[in-house]
């Protein structure tokens, strides 16, 4: 019995499964119009040799059925050497039925279109190559049929082209389907190639700015130091009360600095662990708190459409991800912002709708891929890195312009259990 092949399918693997069903199909055919041959339209045949290979045939597929359910990766090698056994068992069968002259020979192009769609260039041609010389060699050493020039059922063709109609189905049909899904699987392999190479060049660009940001806050404690030992032999030495007042200012502001560089230390040491499941709208809430503690000058207004709750999951770089966002809008629209969470069965969306200029149309489709901001005094880094982030977590970071003026930011992050 044969054995399924594994859950997960390589391009390779998911197109030598198809060239084993399309075997299947194939000489099940064959079998069937042999018996059909014999019984009702008594062709003379060596009935042995004949079963003999569509026999053998059959059995090749029982086992690349079970070598599919191996571990071992299919090659290019491996699967050119599976379309030439298809094509030596076709060569075999036709010599034993008329040779060129039986109206199935063109059947020979199947393979010869799969490896075209499917394999590198000199493999193509080698299974080319042995399609040629088999029809070659079919055309002057073969068993004749004479069968084959009788009229089918009083029709006016022959069997010969009744026999070649019924190929051109067979060979429409398959390959339509089966090679329509073989280059399917290639285009969909390229694309998510594609992103993954994307995906390396961004995490590229992250891991620099984050090495740049580790260097300068290494660099920063020391002038910060200064500045704090400085500040405080300028405070005994000034008796009047509004300079102690500014230079307490000052004081908190360089200590202020020191805690962010402290904290973005802290941050560089969590490690994955630091990930947990919250409440989508509590954490949601909780963010929008302390973001007001940077921005308590923003006008905002905060709706939960969701029902019930929607787990998500988070940690603190999410947070300043979601946070860069809502300072964006405020920069855009400080007096007016909308924020607003819904869920459904996979995803939970938060929107943030300012009522700023916009976003220019020149720029809109780089945003969050390099290093692009729509403001003058922005470097884009910020978004960028939220985009990375997001992107982390599985979900999306999408912007629009609106038609009453403004941007639509849309987060979509996928709900606690549903990322693979």
């Amino acid at each position: 019995m044969a054995l399924p092949p594994p859950p997960a399918l390589s391009t390779p693997r998911l197109n030598l499964m198809r060239l084993t069903i399309m075997r299947g199909i194939t000489w099940t055919g064959f079998l069937l119009v042999v018996i059909f041959g014999i019984e009702v339209m008594g062709f003379q045949l060596n009935v042995l040799s004949v079963m003999a290979t569509i026999l053998f045939m059959a059995a090749f597929n029982v086992v690349t059925w079970w070598r599919l359910g191996l571990t071992r990766p299919v090659s290019d090698l491996e699967y050119t050497l599976h379309l030439i056994i298809d094509l030596l068992g076709l060569t075999c069968v036709f010599f034993q039925t008329g040779g060129a002259t039986n109206p199935a020979v063109t059947y020979l192009l199947v393979p010869i279109t799969i490896a075209a769609a499917t394999l590198p260039w000199w493999h193509s041609i080698t299974t080319a190559l042995f399609a040629i010389l088999g029809y070659t060699l079919l055309m002057y050493f073969y068993v004749p049929l004479p069968q084959l020039e009788q009229h089918f059922f009083n029709l006016p063709f022959s069997l010969h082209i009744v026999g070649m109609w019924l190929n051109f189905i067979l060979c429409a049909a398959l390959m339509t389907y089966f090679i329509y899904k073989m280059a399917r699987a290639l285009r969909l392999r390229d694309h998510s190639l594609a992103q993954t190479r994307e995906a390396s060049l961004r995490n590229e660009q992250i891991l620099a700015v984050a090495s740049q940001a580790a260097l300068t806050a290494h660099e920063l404690g020391t002038p910060l130091s200064t500045i704090a030992v400085l500040l405080n032999e300028m405070r005994s030495d000034i008796t009047d009360p509004l300079l102690q007042e500014d230079l307490d200012m000052i004081r908190c502001q360089v200590d202020t600095c020191k805690q962010h560089l402290r904290t973005l230390a802290a941050s560089a040491e969590r490690k994955a662990s630091s990930i947990e499941t919250q409440d989508a709208p509590l954490w949601i809430g909780n963010v929008i708190e302390r973001w007001l503690v940077m921005r308590p000058d923003v006008e905002y207004d905060f709706e939960v459409r969701g029902r019930r709750s929607a787990q998500i999951d988070v940690d603190i770089t999410l947070g300043q991800a979601v946070m860069n966002l809502l300072n964006n809008a405020a920069d855009a629209s400080p007096d007016q912002i909308k924020i607003t969470l819904d869920w459904n069965e996979h995803t939970v969306t938060l929107d943030i709708r300012d009522y700023g200029a916009g976003i220019p149309m020149d720029i809109a489709d780089k945003l969050g891929e390099t290093f692009v901001t729509s403001r003058s005094k922005g470097m884009g880094i910020g978004l960028f890195l939220t985009h990375a982030t997001i992107n982390r977590f599985g979900g999306s970071v999408k912007l629009y312009n609106q038609d009453g003026g403004g941007t639509l930011t849309e987060v979509t992050l996928p709900r606690a259990g549903t990322l693979s």
